[in-house]
């Protein structure tokens, strides 16, 4: 991968760290343990950035694995925002009547699109977006060895 390709997607991974620490900020995100889990893997994606940049390459892998980690919290944090706006609407006024006669899917759409609940789904989707632009940003690092790049 060409130096400028890599170094470009390791700013955008930088910068949406950066923007999804502000976002846990403003939102107050830290009111109990659960509000914790996105910040230890903000924590985790800025070490695995700065593993990135070890000489050699010696710290592609434990980058990798600490991006896969976050990726599944991602997950996590997707599905835990969609159930609590799932939860919350029998209670939305609009819906209260007629709620528990929706079909499923259309209940998760409501509260996956937050037309129900205020839980955002997009928050923890964005730092699974950002573990996958730092996994690309590993993907054919500086080479060693017989196999390196002739310059």
């Amino acid at each position: 991968m060409p130096p400028l390709v890599r170094r470009g997607l390791l700013a955008l991974a930088l910068i949406g760290i950066g923007a999804a620490a502000f976002e846990l900020y403003s939102e107050q995100h830290w009111n109990d343990p659960i509000q914790l889990i996105p910040w230890g893997a903000l924590g985790a994606l800025l070490l695995a950035a700065l593993l990135v940049l070890v000489p050699g390459g010696r710290g592609v892998v434990p980058a990798r694995v600490l991006a896969v980690l976050v990726l599944g919290a991602s997950l996590y944090g997707v599905v835990q925002h969609v159930l609590t706006n799932l939860a919350t609407g029998p209670l939305d006024p609009r819906f209260a009547d007629t709620w528990a006669a929706l079909p499923i899917y259309e209940q998760i759409w409501l509260a996956a699109s937050k037309q129900v609940g205020s839980a955002p789904t997009l928050a923890p989707g964005v730092l699974g977006q950002t573990a996958l632009v730092l996994l690309l940003a590993t993907i054919s690092g500086p080479r060693t060895g017989r196999h390196a790049y002739r310059r």
